[in-house]
């Protein structure tokens, strides 16, 4: 099991250090997120202040660019960092493909799965100079001149995750993509019982079993070096949770939980603008299911045990802060190897 975490990206200025520091404590990847700001450019930054960390998106909003704008950016970090980087796309909801980024979003699944063959098709044609074939349901590639083809690479092959929470994206992760993004918001339970099972359908469609799709898990944890310090990372991840169990799209890991009254009643609330509110609703039951609550010097052990044949890379889902000593988190990479 790989151990990751994240880069902060706020700050460009910073970016370089901050990856270095992660190939120092010995984290075998570190991801982006596109939120303020883009996922791409500070990975372009951390490939070329690093040899070994591997980098990637978790996630970039796919429905945002298209796919041959994100194949060549992709095969710009591939060729940057020496065949280390990951690509993870996700879908995001409705709201923000239309209204943020003035783009079609209508059968996001399906869409989605004609994004990634697109995306190998332009990749293969790049590589080997293969003809622009691909005609999909939304997508096609039916154009490519030598003064627009970048041309082939040591390292060509280039992990595509996909991210999703409901059975639908699960099986077509499990279709088309390398590897899945499981979102921070999920129980040991519902990846067990329902991520996985539905990734081993859709593999199933293609010859390959679950096992075949790496699982890259983003984990909220809590731990704190004093009790006031663990009172307040408990109190930030309950209004996380409680945002998260507040939106529909993510309502089937309360159904597993038989909690579906809980989410109707917190999406009242964020309606209503009750974020405080919403936190309070969260028992400590539910938090404990989603995040790993332990001391420091027990964390790393407990995060791998509980993800144990489970998942094939984890990460943190905050990131590091400057402030924090080096050596406490090479001691925590360390015991999480060891474990």
């Amino acid at each position: 099991m790989k151990l990751d975490t994240q880069l902060g990206g706020t700050d460009l200025r910073r970016v370089a250090a901050e990856a270095q520091r992660h190939e120092r404590m010995g984290f075998d990847g570190t991801w982006t997120l596109e939120n303020m700001h883009d996922p791409y450019v500070p990975l372009a930054i951390a490939a070329q202040h690093t040899t070994r960390l591997q980098i990637g998106t978790n996630i970039a909003i796919a429905f945002a660019r298209s796919p041959f704008s994100t194949a060549t950016t992709a095969w710009d970090l591939q060729h940057l960092s020496g065949g280390r980087f990951h690509l993870g796309l996700g879908t995001q909801v409705r709201a923000h493909v239309e209204r943020r980024f003035s783009m079609p979003f209508e059968h996001p699944a399906a869409r989605i799965k004609d994004y990634v063959r697109c995306l190998r098709a332009i990749w293969d044609s790049f590589q080997h100079d293969a003809p622009a074939t691909y005609e999909g349901e939304f997508y096609k590639f039916k154009l490519i001149t030598p003064a627009f083809n970048p041309g082939p690479l040591e390292h060509p092959h280039i992990p595509v995750f996909l991210a999703g929470v409901n059975p639908t994206m699960l099986r077509t992760a499990g279709e088309v993509a390398d590897g899945f993004h499981l979102h921070p918001f999920h129980s040991q339970g519902y990846l067990r019982d329902v991520v996985r099972a539905h990734l081993d359908e859709g593999a199933r469609t293609r010859g390959k079993r679950v096992e075949d799709v790496q699982i890259s898990g983003s984990i909220f944890t809590v731990s704190g070096a004093t009790q006031a310090e663990t009172d307040a990372q408990l109190e930030t991840v309950r209004a996380k949770i409680s945002f998260y169990a507040s939106t529909p799209n993510y309502r089937a890991v309360l159904a597993y939980h038989g909690m579906e009254a809980l989410g109707q009643e917190l999406s009242k609330l964020a309606r209503a603008g009750a974020w405080d509110a919403m936190a309070r609703k969260i028992p400590d039951a539910l938090l404990e299911l989603i995040a790993v609550v332990a001391p420091p010097a027990q964390l790393a052990a407990r995060l791998k045990a509980r993800y144990a044949g489970l998942l094939h890379r984890v990460s943190l889902y905050y990131p590091l802060s400057p402030q924090d000593p080096e050596p406490r988190w090479r001691a925590f990479v360390d015991t999480f190897q060891a474990a």
